[in-house]
């Protein structure tokens, strides 16, 4: 294995079990939390600034950053979809599985495995519909990028933007119809 490129110290790069679920016990998850939100907001402070070098720089140092990747790989095993695996069948649920998937977590020869295709019934109605799982893996992976993309992309968007942004809802939406002076929904905005 190949950690050439992640800022993971060697000493952390365990292979017995005990001991790599013994690390994973041992993580002080806020002192996780602070790092990879001073991180975000360096980035999004750095967008403001439109020092896209910055930018660029702090991405990739919070990518390859120990704290960020146990930071996804936990989101990811303490979500709704936990116990549901992709195509490799491998589901995250010891803490040395967990760990493991933190030293292994690289973007360095990083390839998407295939999603797996389940059909689920359709609400009200005898249809089935097809939904894609990705592996834990792909889920962490995407979930560390978003770590990086999510600072820029709220620095960057709409101020007045709701739809699929966090901490963001639709009560959020009228609270702004109500200041613009609209009480209607079919009332035009310009």
């Amino acid at each position: 294995m190949n950690f050439s490129n992640s800022t993971t110290d060697k000493t952390e790069r365990l292979k017995n079990r005990n001991a790599l679920a013994a690390q994973w016990e041992s993580i002080d998850w806020t002192q996780v939390q602070k790092d990879v939100n001073r991180l975000q907001s360096r980035i999004a402070k750095a967008t403001v600034k439109g020092d896209m070098n910055k930018v660029k720089r702090l991405q990739y140092l919070l990518t390859h950053s120990f704290h960020a990747k146990a930071y996804a790989v936990k989101r990811v095993t303490s979500n709704k979809g936990r116990n549901t695996s992709g195509v490799d069948r491998k589901l995250w649920s010891t803490s040395a599985s967990k760990m493991k998937a933190v030293l292994t977590l690289t973007d360095k020869h990083y390839r998407t495995k295939p999603l797996r295709r389940v059909y689920i019934e359709k609400k009200g109605k005898n249809k089935k519909r097809p939904l894609g799982i990705p592996t834990m893996y792909d889920r962490a992976m995407q979930t560390l990028y978003a770590l990086a993309l999510e600072p820029v992309a709220e620095t960057t968007g709409d101020h007045i933007s709701f739809g699929f942004r966090k901490g963001r809802s639709a009560k959020d939406d009228k609270k702004v119809f109500s200041y613009m002076g609209i009480r209607k929904r079919h009332q035009r905005l310009f």
